[in-house]
């Protein structure tokens, strides 16, 4: 039997589109484009972006036109966006060396700027953009987004606009997307930006003749086009014109990368073969771990040397409701996630080689180790 939330969608769903037919068919407005996007957090509280340039204000400054509680006039917010508008005619390019970086069909964004530096803007992008962050490290220069929906993607017209106003919970898209964003200083002056997107579905339980019992959560695959999306607007937070940005992210990737190998050493014992050097391999380990189950909570490219936690899901979510498990603001999961390490190790100039270690270092020759590289390797074959 379904529950009285998705007995009020569903009789929403169908009382629209009965009346949104009748009554005109130029009233409706679809999402058919792939980048757009429209973000709304659970919970968050969410400003005008008003896209100033770098360098111009402090991060702090950032903020301080935020309409919150009537403390700023509507007439001191529109001079505010004038402002920002024209600060940012007179920084046409942003940072200088600003680039799209590609390897095989991976992009992520190389700065010219110290991570430090870039860490602030980073992290008011993503709050700009209608997200919370769960993981907010300026030390190892990691952040991730709370569980959002892309609210773009349900079509409005007149009608449900109107009861979207009263009830924001009828239209639900089933969709919720998440981003961990990481800020890798290659050099003292220069930052690798990587924006990896985890998705979940809402999937009904059935039972025999077909009623949805209930609803859990699921992963969906990545989103390799959602990262280009954001990797193109953070670029334009930075202070690169739209047009360029955009030019930048669609240019053509390259070849596929080489694909990851398992080995099995032994009883509950293996490593995974990459075709390519240690540069490279420590930057696809990186974003498999990003994609995947894996929260990085520090590394050390010295020693080759990701520290992990990891947290086996069963499946996404779970029948008690939407902010019960998956959605919750509060990583509690982290409280009964395992630690590792991964260990990324030079074999040549052109391979590597990829380890999973226990906490303390040494080999996890165990069935969940072995579970673990078996993850890997799926998500660097990829």
């Amino acid at each position: 039997m379904m529950n009285l939330l998705q007995i009020l969608r569903r009789s929403i769903a169908i009382f629209t589109l009965v009346v949104s037919v009748s009554a005109t068919l130029t009233a409706c407005k679809s999402v058919t484009s792939s980048d757009t996007v429209d973000y709304k957090s659970t919970g968050a509280v969410r400003g005008p972006n008003l896209a100033y340039p770098p360098d111009l204000i402090t991060a702090q400054a950032d903020r301080r036109y935020i309409v919150q509680d009537g403390t700023a006039t509507m007439s001191e917010y529109n001079a505010a966006v004038k402002k920002s508008v024209q600060m940012r005619s007179n920084v046409m390019t942003g940072i200088p060396g600003m680039r799209i970086a590609r390897d095989g069909e991976r992009r992520w964004l190389v700065v010219e700027k110290p991570a430090p530096e870039l860490y602030p803007q980073v992290k008011d992008f993503w709050q700009e953009n209608g997200f919370l962050l769960v993981v907010d490290s300026p030390s190892t220069g990691i952040m991730e987004t709370d569980w959002a929906e892309n609210r773009a993607k349900i079509a409005q017209d007149w009608l449900r606009s109107a009861l979207n106003s009263v009830l924001d919970s009828i239209s639900d898209t089933g969709e919720r997307d998440k981003y961990k964003t990481r800020l890798e200083a290659t050099k003292p002056t220069e930052t690798e930006i990587y924006i990896t997107q985890k998705g979940a579905l809402e999937k009904c339980v059935s039972d025999t003749t077909g009623n949805c019992l209930y609803t859990i959560w699921t992963p969906r695959p990545n989103d390799p086009e959602l990262e280009a999306v954001f990797l193109a607007r953070l670029m334009e937070r930075l202070g690169m014109t739209q047009e360029q940005a955009k030019a930048m992210v669609a240019a053509p990737l390259g070849p596929k990368t080489p694909k990851a190998v398992y080995v099995q050493d032994g009883n509950n014992q293996g490593h995974i073969e990459l075709s390519a050097g240690f540069d490279r391999s420590w930057r696809d380990v990186g974003l498999a771990l990003d994609r995947s189950n894996f929260t990085v909570e520090d590394r050390n490219r010295t020693n080759g040397v990701y520290f992990v936690r990891y947290v086996n899901a069963k499946d996404v979510g779970d029948s008690k409701g939407f902010f019960s498990n998956l959605f919750s603001s509060k990583d509690d999961s982290s409280l009964k996630a395992k630690k590792y390490q991964v260990l990324v190790k030079s074999t040549g100039e052109n391979s590597a080689s990829v380890y999973v270690q226990d906490a303390d270092g040494k080999p996890e020759n165990t069935p969940a180790g072995q579970q673990l590289l078996n993850l890997l390797t799926d998500q660097l074959s990829k």
